[in-house]
């Protein structure tokens, strides 16, 4: 038999990901940066197995199914960017789709080169004030939280108007859901909440947790400080706020604007290594902060101890839960039956492969039957309010909503506060979306 290179069709090993070698000349290059894309997008454009998961993909084969070529070759690399500005690094074509992403040897990372396209974009062209607003969480939470300003915020945001005008003027669409915001934030909710509680470490958990509130929890959904406390500490975890605490910086990094996103890790990552020093593990309510925790800032910053001391120590609450459950140390004396329930798994908690461990606990409950909806909401934090996105954001988003409609569950809940919202805002059934947490503590009766 002569010696000869197969190429393999896919892969049966488990995915790896190299860090994102954002200090290289080359990372910034334009061309070789193209060269890059065409590769990737011709590997693509042969396998079409992600079509069904964002507009990314559509997007692309049209380009390529509507040029001289029928090829890659024949789209103008200009138009790379039509794809680009579609992708929302869900990551789950490379987590759950691609066949060829690492250890294959076409080394195809999807998310992360339109990470890179996005960054030289960023750094080439700058962004607009609409995304700059929408970005700055911190920012627009502080001042939206003032009290009185608060009230004059919602009420802003509900006036079809007044989203007429904001949608002409700043490109934010009139019928996608935005946040309320709040003067009585998370921090200040759960400030007398605390217990000295005598916490037993077992298995990878030391029985004592540090909760990251985000921003999101902080000024938009303040109740859920008050669920994980009263949840946490019900089962026998000492639960403290982390004392001071920035954006993660994932709505930076989705612009990429991978200064800011320094910026921010210089900020949080000192204040979360010395909890971490101190005997803390390390929860936040909103996947995609886990995320930003776990994966993004450990392959932007490889070399930083402290970054790696803290991806160790960030755990999915309910993963936490579960682990706990494990050791035989999760408590299950529910009082109250949840019925049906609906339950959107976001992206960005499927991505971290620890399984549906929300679904695992709920499911522990008498008289509950949780049905889990795999499949992406489309909100991706900006996505689905920005005007020119939108429509494919509530496209994304129907299968969800049919499959929730057709359940009229008792009860819909999602990881993602955001995703829930978007959701909800499509759905004739229902009325108010909810947090696993909150119904964990309905079920205790807390």
């Amino acid at each position: 038999m002569s010696d000869s290179i197969i190429t393999k069709e896919g892969s049966l090993e488990a995915p790896t990901r190299h860090s994102i070698d954002w200090t290289s000349e080359s990372f910034w290059d334009a061309d070789n940066l193209n060269q890059e894309l065409e590769r990737v997008f011709d590997i693509c454009h042969g396998c079409r197995r992600c079509v069904s998961l964002c507009n990314a993909f559509p997007t692309l084969f049209d380009l390529v199914d509507e040029s001289d070529t029928f090829e890659v070759d024949g789209v103008d690399k200009a138009d790379y960017k039509k794809v680009v500005d579609q992708c929302y690094l869900c990551d789950m074509c490379y987590m759950a789709k691609c066949p060829y992403v690492p250890p294959h040897e076409w080394n195809v990372d999807f998310p992360h080169l339109m990470l890179r396209a996005k960054a030289v974009e960023f750094k080439k062209e700058g962004t607009s004030f609409r995304n700059k607003m929408l970005s700055n969480t911190d920012g627009v939470g502080k001042m939206a939280t003032i009290p009185l300003v608060d009230v004059t915020v919602n009420a802003f945001n509900a006036n079809k108007t007044f989203r007429k005008v904001l949608e002409k003027t700043a490109g934010v669409h009139h019928e996608a859901p935005v946040p309320k915001y709040y003067s009585k934030t998370l921090r200040k909710r759960v400030k007398n909440l605390g217990q000295s509680i005598t916490s037993k470490a077992l298995g990878r958990t030391t029985g004592k947790v540090a909760l990251y509130a985000t921003c999101y929890g902080n000024y938009n959904s303040p109740e859920l400080g008050e669920d994980f406390y009263k949840v946490f500490q019900h089962n026998d975890i000492q639960i403290e706020l982390v004392p001071k605490e920035q954006c993660c910086g994932m709505p930076k990094l989705e612009l990429g604007d991978l200064d800011s996103v320094a910026k921010a890790k210089e900020a949080n990552i000192p204040v979360l290594a010395k909890l971490v020093d101190e005997g803390y593990d390390l929860i936040a309510p909103v996947p995609s902060c886990v995320l930003m925790y776990k994966q993004e800032l450990p392959l932007l910053f490889p070399d930083d101890e402290d970054v790696i001391k803290v991806q160790k120590a960030f755990f999915d609450p309910f993963e936490y839960l579960f682990l706990r459950h494990k050791e035989g140390a999760f408590k299950t004396d529910f009082n109250t039956e949840l019925g049906d329930v609906s339950y959107q798994v976001a992206c960005h908690l499927r991505v971290q492969n620890i399984g549906i461990k929300a679904r695992d606990i709920l499911n522990m409950v008498p008289g509950t039957t949780i049905n889990a909806e795999e499949r992406c909401s489309g909100h991706d934090g900006t996505y689905a309010v920005k005007v020119e996105s939108h429509k494919h954001a509530v496209k994304i988003a129907r299968p969800v909503v049919k499959k929730v409609d057709a359940k009229n569950p008792d009860h819909f809940i999602s990881d993602c506060p955001m995703a829930a919202s978007h959701i909800a805002n499509l759905s004739e059934t229902v009325d108010k979306p909810e947090h696993p947490i909150t119904l964990l503590r309905m079920a205790y009766s807390l």
